[in-house]
């Protein structure tokens, strides 16, 4: 049975990458690492199952763990520092918002995380080419409803094949409501923290919340390997670095719109929520990202336009750190059509993982400025991208529906809902979405 995202061998790779990323010279790591016959070529979800290079493998990942430890502490970053302290002296004035969002705004949050996610899921993994080539041959070029296979040419499928566990639920001929997604389970999971545990909210409850409610196969990447890290005694302010590789991938910027939600007009508590969420598992831009989609949430179910939002998201966010620059080039390409953007932003990411969370920050920069808050232009442009595609789709269909509220919604996104979302989080499965928009309100008065 292959454990993907945990196998040490699996690791080397991915942790070789991260760690140059970081500054560290890991040319002695990777010559071992070849001398042992192992492959430098990080794969998308590990492809060895070697177990000839297991106990070579947890000796290297050691010695980077070593390294990079010694790194952080030797040559700390001004410019994308880790402790909470040092992020918020970076902050930049946040414009005053009223506190006061509706039911209507805060369902339509729900309703577009739920319609992006959707659009984005069977297409998960594919490359642009391949999203161009099946919404083409379906009639759905440009991208204006979710995929179909009907009339799907059987040389465009076999080239091209859709994401397998998705397919059966989110092609639009077999769509009955939202399907069990982890971009949906971390929006719920993280009501639930501010439910139960409002400010006095720990790293540690987050890692207590994690192993009651959610199945350790339906947490990925970072979420895996801290999840392991907890279950190994590992303590939880460093289990985030401990054979976790992944830690600027994009898994912890899904996890925190719901703490938006429930503080809005108030990005900053918004953004210390995130932190506390996305220190469990990650580090530096990844945790960036959670404070900027956090911060865009508390602004976008209270004020109208695009632009304070993406302000509020950018304001919390250390400016001279790649995160900040990403979302920059995304906005700052806002005016382009969307292919010329989508050249610029592979030209300038298309070397990273498609799960890290630069990329798709730039994309969801990018998709947010270029749409002016339109909820079907956002998550196409996101989902057209062709990175992490139910995510990034989740993120900006989140922002979009919460400016627009939900009865402004085009029904083409939101009837096939059904206004229920299925989930493997104890007590959600089936829950409904206006319940949803029902308790995040009562926790924002």
């Amino acid at each position: 049975m292959r454990l993907t995202w945990v196998q040490p061998e699996d690791l080397v790779a991915h942790e070789l990458v991260q760690s140059r990323a970081e500054g560290v010279d890991v040319s002695a790591v990777e010559a071992a690492w070849r001398a042992a016959g192992g492959s430098i070529e990080a794969s998308p979800d590990g492809a060895s199952d070697d177990s000839r290079l297991r106990d070579r493998a947890r000796e290297l990942l050691s010695e980077l763990d070593r390294l990079t430890t010694a790194h952080r502490v030797a040559h700390p970053s001004a410019e994308e520092p880790d402790a909470w302290v040092d992020i918020v002296a970076q902050w930049r004035p946040l414009p005053v918002l009223a506190p006061d969002p509706t039911l209507d705004r805060l369902h339509g949050a729900w309703l577009g995380r739920a319609a992006g996610c959707l659009l984005g899921k069977p297409v998960e993994k594919l490359p642009r080419a391949g999203i161009e080539a099946i919404a083409r041959a379906t009639g759905n070029w440009p991208i204006t409803g979710y995929f179909t296979e009907v009339g799907l040419p059987a040389d465009v499928a076999a080239r091209w094949p859709w994401n397998r566990r998705s397919r059966p639920t989110s092609l639009a001929e077999n769509i009955d409501g939202m399907p069990e997604d982890d971009d949906l389970n971390f929006a719920m999971l993280a009501l639930s923290l501010v439910e139960q545990h409002g400010d006095a909210l720990t790293t540690e409850d987050v890692a207590e919340a994690w192993l009651a409610n959610l199945p350790a196969a339906r947490v990925f990447t970072a979420e895996r390997a801290a999840y392991r890290n907890v279950l190994d005694a590992v303590p939880v302010g460093r289990a985030a670095e401990v054979l976790n590789p992944f830690r600027e991938w994009i898994g912890a910027l899904i996890r925190t719109d719901a703490y938006g939600w429930t503080h809005p007009g108030d990005p900053a508590t918004a953004a210390r929520f995130a932190y506390l969420d996305a220190w469990l598992s990650h580090r530096r831009n990844g945790i960036y990202g959670a404070m900027f989609v956090a911060a865009m949430s508390a602004a976008a179910v209270v004020c109208d336009d695009i632009e304070t939002v993406i302000e509020c998201g950018l304001a919390v966010v250390p400016p001279r750190s790649r995160l900040a620059d990403a979302v920059q080039i995304g906005v700052d390409l806002g005016e382009l059509p969307l292919g010329r953007a989508l050249d610029e932003l592979h030209a300038a990411y298309g070397d990273l993982h498609w799960v890290h969370v630069l990329n798709n920050a730039a994309l969801i920069g990018y998709s947010l400025s270029s749409s002016r808050g339109d909820l079907g232009t956002a998550i196409a442009a996101a989902v057209t991208g062709g990175w992490d595609t139910d995510s990034a789709g989740a993120t900006v269909g989140a922002v979009c529906g919460a400016l627009a509220g939900a009865s402004a919604l085009p029904e083409r996104w939101t009837k096939p809902l059904r206004n229920r979302i299925a989930s493997s989080l104890p007590g959600f499965d089936g829950i409904a979405i206006d319940e949803l928009a029902r308790r995040t309100l009562a926790l924002c008065t």
